[in-house]
């Protein structure tokens, strides 16, 4: 059964064996520097169950240039399948290609309903914080991003050209609390 859970060194070989199959690529919703894509050791674990901890403590003020957020593991039945965060608010580049929300379901976990059922517990999180609509963008050839956010009420606002960003084509939808 799908689940969100904080993130936690409990589950370690969990979390590694996941973000070894995205091959040191982009982890989405996973708050993993890109420079660190590759390091699955426990230190890097540790370092990261640190950081999202401090990135949803909203009683210190965030680095600059990001915003506070709360990420979540996707389990199911106590395995990481992937990823999700939300962000509690939007900067210049969160409004333009990253959104409220990103997240991201490991290769081999994908096409069984885990991002369509994270993406509804994440709204529900996105309520508690008082959000009245979130943002989730998706690239323009990303079909299988784009009809789960659709299935959680995710209306079309536009496509954007987000090279300035370092993006393609970027589908950016609206979902209504």
């Amino acid at each position: 059964m799908t689940a969100l859970v904080l993130p936690t060194l409990d589950l370690y070989d969990s979390w590694a064996a996941t973000v070894r199959e995205f091959e040191g690529g982009h982890v989405d919703g996973a708050s993993i520097p890109d420079e660190e894509a590759a390091d699955t050791t426990r230190e890097a674990c540790e370092r990261l169950v640190g950081k999202t901890a401090r990135d949803r403590d909203v009683s210190m003020p965030p680095p600059p240039g990001r915003v506070h957020a709360s990420t979540f593991w996707i389990t199911d039945d106590g395995e990481v399948v992937g990823f999700i965060q939300l962000r509690h608010e939007l900067n210049e580049f969160l409004e333009n290609v990253g959104g409220h929300i990103g997240y991201s379901v490991r290769p081999s976990s994908r096409r069984q309903g885990h991002a369509r059922r994270a993406l509804g517990m994440v709204l529900a999180e996105a309520r508690a914080l008082g959000l009245e609509r979130v943002l989730i963008t998706c690239d323009e050839d990303n079909g299988a991003s784009a009809r789960t956010i659709e299935s959680q009420g995710g209306e079309l606002q536009d496509v954007i050209d987000a090279s300035a960003y370092g993006h393609g084509p970027t589908r950016r939808y609206w979902i209504k609390l």
